[in-house]
C-alpha cells in the first residue's frame, strides 16, 4: 500500500454501496469545479493546486528561516489561533519523541500561544521562557485577531526586555498578508522576517503554507516530503473518477450518505495518542467548512483505548445518530514486547512475547466489531505509517473530502461568518472603539435577562 486508503466494509449493515456510489457523479462533477476553481467561494481555492506551486526557492527560504530559529534558540514559541496553528500542530506532534517537551534533543521545543486567553497560561509559559533561549513564529493574516494579538504584545515586550530590541526583531519570524494589516505594517516597521499568507488560502487550509511550513522545519521535520505526499494524493484524486481507489470520493461519499440516513455526528477515532491534535485540525476544518445554514455533520474526535473507559458506553449503547472514521496506522515506529512473569498475577502471561501494538491492533478490530454490532457504522481509513509523506497524503486528503462535502451539502465550505458573531459581543462587552452601539444593546440585554 502506497497511499492512505479508505474502507467501507463495515457500513453496509446501514448503507448499500449503491447508496454510496450514487454520489459518483455529483463528487466528480465538483472535484471538477474545485480543480478548476469554478464552485462556490472559488476566491479561496488557492490551496486546491498549492503543493504544486511550492517551488524550491520558497521552501528553500523557510527551511533557511527555520534552521536560523533553531539555531539559536531552545524553545520556538508559535503564536497563532485556529488555522494558523492546528495544522503545524498536528504534523509536529504527530512526528515527535512524544516525551520530547520533557527531555529535549538537538532541535528546539515547539510551544504555543495565542490559542487561547488563559492568563495563567501565559504568565506560566513566560516563566518557562525567562530560562530559556527563545524565538517568536507569529502567524496572523490581520494581527488584529484578539488572541493571537494579545499574546504577540505580551510575547513581544518580554522578547525585547530580555534580549534588547535589536536582537529581538532577529528573534521575530511574522507570518501574515504581503502588504496590509498591523501585523504587516508592524514588521515593516521593526524589520521583522516575513512570510506571505496567501490571499487564496483560508487559514483551515493553510497548513501547506509557510503557516505551517515554517514551524515544522523549525520542529526539525522534512517538509519537502509533507509536499510530496500531498502532490502525490493530488494526482491520484484528479487521475481516477473509480470510487474504490480514489479515497476522496468514497469518503466524502459515504460520509454524505450516513448523513443522509441520520447519522448527523461523525467521530474520528486514533489509536495512537500523538494523533491527538490531528484529530483537532480535521475538527475545525470540517466544522468550520460545513456547519452552515443549520446543515453539516459535527465533527467529534476520541482517542482509544483511552476513551473506551469513558466516552465507551455512549458510543456503544447511547442515541444512534453518530458514525465512526478510525484512522488505522499500520506500522508504527517501536516494537516493544509484553514479558513473561512468574507470578503472572495480572494473568497477562497469555500476551507474553507480543508486541504492544499487536495488542492495540486487536483492540482497534475488536472495537470495530462491538460499535458496528452496536448499531454504530464505522470507516475505516487506513495509513501505512505516520511519517512526512502520509502526512501530507492526509492532509490533502481531508481538505479536498472536506471541500466536496460541502458542496454536496450546497454551503460555501471556504467561508466562516458565524465565527463574528462572539467577537461582536466580546468587543462590545470589552468597550472596543467603534461597538458603542452595540455595547448599549447588549448592557441592555444583560439587565433584562
Amino acid at each position: 500500500m502506497d497511499h492512505i486508503q479508505v474502507n467501507i466494509d463495515h457500513l453496509k449493515n446501514f448503507i448499500s454501496k449503491d447508496q454510496v456510489y450514487a454520489f459518483r457523479d455529483e463528487i466528480t462533477g465538483h472535484i471538477d469545479a474545485i480543480n478548476n476553481k469554478t464552485g462556490k467561494g472559488k476566491d479561496f481555492l488557492g490551496w486546491v493546486d498549492l503543493p504544486e506551486q511550492l517551488d524550491n526557492a520558497l521552501l528553500s527560504a523557510v527551511e533557511k528561516s527555520a534552521q536560523k530559529l533553531a539555531s539559536c534558540s531552545e524553545i520556538v514559541v508559535v503564536t497563532g489561533i485556529g488555522g494558523s496553528y492546528l495544522g503545524a500542530r498536528a504534523v509536529i506532534d504527530a512526528l515527535n519523541k512524544q516525551f520530547a517537551n520533557i527531555v529535549p534533543g538537538d532541535k528546539p521545543i515547539i510551544l504555543y500561544a495565542g490559542q487561547n486567553i488563559g492568563e495563567d497560561y501565559l504568565t506560566e509559559l513566560l516563566e518557562v521562557l525567562n530560562q530559556k533561549d527563545y524565538s517568536i513564529v507569529v502567524i496572523s493574516k490581520s494581527g488584529t485577531t484578539t488572541e493571537p494579538a494579545i499574546a504577540f504584545r505580551i510575547l513581544k515586550n518580554h522578547l525585547e526586555a530580555k534580549y534588547g530590541r535589536e536582537e529581538a526583531v532577529s528573534r521575530i519570524v511574522a507570518i501574515t498578508d504581503k502588504e496590509k494589516g498591523a501585523l504587516k505594517e508592524l514588521a515593516n516597521k521593526e524589520g521583522y522576517s516575513t512570510f506571505i499568507v496567501p490571499d487564496d488560502v483560508g487559514g483551515r487550509y493553510s497548513v501547506l503554507t509557510p503557516v505551517g511550513l515554517l514551524p515544522i522545519a523549525a520542529a526539525g521535520f522534512n517538509i519537502r516530503e509533507l509536499v510530496r505526499g500531498a502532490v502525490d494524493m493530488r494526482k491520484l484524486v484528479l487521475n481516477n473518477t473509480d470510487m474504490d481507489s480514489n479515497p476522496v470520493m468514497l469518503y466524502a461519499a459515504a460520509r454524505n450518505a450516513l448523513y443522509r440516513k441520520g447519522k448527523t455526528i461523525e467521530i474520528m477515532v486514533s489509536y495512537l495518542p500523538n494523533l491527538y491534535y490531528l484529530t483537532e485540525w480535521w475538527k475545525q476544518l470540517f466544522g468550520e467548512s460545513e456547519g452552515k445554514e443549520n446543515k453539516g455533520i459535527f465533527p467529534a474526535g476520541v482517542g482509544f483505548t483511552t476513551d473506551l473507559h469513558s466516552m465507551g458506553q455512549y458510543i456503544q449503547e447511547g442515541l444512534r445518530n453518530i458514525f465512526e472514521t478510525v484512522i488505522s496506522v499500520e506500522k508504527t515506529k517501536h516494537s516493544l514486547l509484553i514479558p513473561e512473569d512468574q507470578l503472572n498475577a495480572d494473568k497477562l502471561n497469555y500476551l507474553a512475547g507480543r508486541n504492544i501494538d499487536q495488542v492495540n491492533k486487536m483492540a482497534e478490530l475488536g472495537t470495530l466489531i462491538a460499535h458496528v454490532d452496536g448499531g454504530v457504522p464505522n470507516i475505516r481509513l487506513s495509513i501505512p505509517e505516520v511519517n512526512e509523506y502520509y502526512l501530507g497524503q492526509l492532509i490533502y486528503f481531508f481538505e479536498m473530502s472536506c471541500a466536496v462535502s460541502g458542496y454536496i451539502l450546497g454551503v460555501n465550505p471556504f467561508d466562516q461568518p458565524g465565527v463574528e458573531a462572539y467577537k461582536k459581543n466580546m468587543f462590545a462587552l470589552l468597550g472596543k472603539p467603534g461597538f458603542e452601539q452595540e455595547t448599549e444593546a447588549i448592557n441592555k440585554r444583560i439587565k433584562n435577562d
